[in-house]
């Protein structure tokens, strides 16, 4: 019944609100038609009827009731709020509320002030990541992708500032990224997206070499994708800086691994370290070293990798050069 459920509008600007439902907050009007739509489709289409269960009596059941609708928003189309002294009071007790309406609400406003308020919510960071992250395990789907799109506004909003504390937030999204459910695994590679764009690469890429060893083989073929972003993103002076040998042995343990997607992202890696290492190597005549150079990226792969690895490398780079120079 919808008196079960108090849909929390008085913190949600005036703007976003339309004959006292939320038209462009968290939540917009009931819709007895709803109840024929499919799930993963409303999904898509940014919003998710949630449904009440039927009544059993003796015989009978009534029908479903719809509750609401979720409407998903984009970070361009949300609005500052519009007490920001009282919804900051209330932000994390609403984040650790037990009805779930009122966690989207705060997820939102969590979002808003990402956006328009970021300094003011600095030293309460800690407790909202911690409180976003649960959020992240809650099965509700509609509370969960709201969740996986306020951790992508902070990466965004905070950026290299928010390395201490991404692990919870990181590895709940390997995960997500990693199930079958296609609308929230959609958005958490978004999410891992926004990570490897705003947080500098030199800081994430110590967070993400764990994962490439996990058990689930998902979880490694996601992070094999965030470290070769990473990668295209650090430049020659940066994957000096950070250790070519360290990024081949990672591209290596990679190509062989179960999941195409682990392997084509592996392929990526070693034509972008190939590529930095032949440009860093360039001979010039005018310098004289005593040190031995070693000056092409075979004897490179053959000096640091096994034979073996030195082989399936090799094999990896020279095709795709080879594919360049027959395309051009």
């Amino acid at each position: 019944m919808m008196s079960e459920v108090a849909i929390r509008d008085n913190k949600i600007p005036e703007s976003e609100r339309t004959n006292g439902n939320i038209s462009n907050g968290n939540f917009i009007k009931p819709q007895a038609e709803s109840m024929a739509e499919n799930s993963e489709e409303s999904q898509k289409k940014g919003t998710a009827p949630l449904v009440g269960d039927p009544v059993k009596t003796d015989e009978t059941e009534t029908p479903p009731v719809v509750l609401a609708e979720v409407e998903y928003i984009e970070s361009e189309a949300l609005k500052d709020v519009e007490d920001f002294v009282d919804s900051r009071k209330t932000l994390l007790s609403e984040l650790g509320s037990k009805d779930w309406v009122s966690m989207c609400d705060a997820l939102n406003n969590v979002r808003r002030f990402t956006i328009f308020h970021k300094e003011a919510i600095v030293s309460m960071l800690p407790d909202i990541i911690s409180l976003v992250e649960k959020s992240l395990k809650n099965p509700r789907s509609a509370v969960c992708k709201t969740a996986i799109m306020t951790s992508a506004d902070i990466f965004k909003a905070y950026k290299d500032d928010i390395i201490d504390s991404v692990d919870p937030l990181l590895v709940q999204l390997l995960l997500k990224s990693s199930q079958d459910k296609k609308f929230v695994c959609e958005a958490a590679e978004s999410a891992l997206i926004a990570l490897t764009s705003w947080v500098s690469p030199l800081l994430l890429l110590p967070k993400l070499q764990p994962y490439i060893k996990n058990r689930n083989p998902r979880i490694r073929a996601k992070a094999s994708l965030c470290i070769s972003r990473c990668v295209q993103r650090l430049g020659v002076d940066g994957i000096e800086a950070f250790g070519i040998d360290k990024l081949v042995q990672i591209g290596v343990s990679q190509l062989s691994d179960k999941l195409p997607e682990s392997r084509d992202a592996a392929r990526t890696l070693l034509l972008e370290l190939q590529s930095a290492y032949e440009k860093s190597h360039v001979s010039d005549p005018a310098v004289t070293t005593e040190e031995p150079v070693i000056s092409s990226w075979e004897d490179f792969c053959q000096s640091k990798l096994s034979p073996l690895s030195a082989q399936a490398v090799l094999r990896v780079t020279n095709v795709a050069r080879e594919g360049l120079v027959s395309g051009s």
